[in-house]
């Protein structure tokens, strides 16, 4: 098992299409990430990405877009470890990789609602997405 296991989940009223344009961006990646290093192995259009993970964490990475409504669940999964001398996942020490799960959480969440912020521009709230 990770030592660091993220889970996170948002709704934003815009169509998975629209969010996964936003994850199919390397420089998005590289802005939303900067300290790990992304190598995409399954693009899912628009259900998603999932990418291997390297840099501070090793391990892998999943946006998974739902419809629903008219709009998209934002599904965000990251398992990993810390980067052994060899660069294979090594657990961290569960003080350190619960601070880590932490920060990672509090990041995923506040990425979610930029996106939601930039994503749903002009929307009314109750009010289908803006075309």
């Amino acid at each position: 098992m990770a030592s660091v296991d993220v889970v996170d989940e948002t709704f934003l009223a815009v169509p998975p299409h629209v969010v996964a344009a936003v994850f199919a961006d390397p420089a998005s990646c590289t802005r939303f990430w900067p300290d790990l290093t992304l190598q995409a192995y399954a693009d899912r259009g628009a259900e998603g990405r999932r990418w291997a993970v390297r840099g501070a964490l090793v391990g892998t990475m999943e946006v998974w877009l739902e419809a629903v409504l008219d709009g998209t669940v934002l599904h965000y999964f990251l398992r990993a470890d810390a980067p052994g001398p060899d660069n294979r996942p090594v657990p961290l020490p569960p003080r350190a990789a619960a601070a880590e799960t932490r920060r990672r959480q509090l990041a995923a969440k506040q990425l979610a609602f930029d996106l939601k912020a930039a994503l749903e521009t002009g929307r009314e709230v109750g009010c289908p997405p803006v075309a």
